[in-house]
């Protein structure tokens, strides 16, 4: 029997999911794991139980745009300075990390007290998830 595209989309999005949820447990200092799509809609995202939220839906989907924006505009200069791998963003509330992937744009946010050595930490073991 042939799938249809809702079936499709729905099985795509569990398993980004999926992957999502891995990215989550590589790390107990990860708040939340969420991907977007180049135009910065949210294809799938998970809060880690008990984390306060810091943005409110429109914060976050101009945050998400935001984000997008810059990876999309970075990827016209890949040929000259090559593959943008992932981006730090240190706030004085959360440490964001940034990766882009076939997937789409991986957004992963950690603990403001989250030490230097623990960033690149996570952030070796969520390069071997994506």
């Amino acid at each position: 029997m042939k799938k249809t595209p809702n079936q499709k989309w729905n099985e795509e999005i569990s398993v980004y999911k999926k992957k999502c949820q891995r990215i989550l447990d590589t790390s107990s200092s990860i708040r939340y794991v969420g991907l977007i799509n180049k135009y910065g809609r949210t294809l799938t995202g998970i809060i880690r139980p008990g984390t306060s939220i810091l943005l409110k839906p429109e914060s976050a989907r101009n945050e998400f745009f935001l984000v997008s924006t810059m990876f999309n505009m970075r990827n016209k200069i890949d040929d000259t300075i090559g593959r943008m791998d992932y981006a730090t963003f240190k706030h004085d509330k959360v440490t964001l990390l940034v990766f882009q992937s076939k997937d789409g744009i991986y957004y992963v946010s950690l603990n403001r007290n989250t030490t230097v050595d623990g960033i690149a930490k996570t952030l070796a073991k969520i390069k071997k998830v994506i």
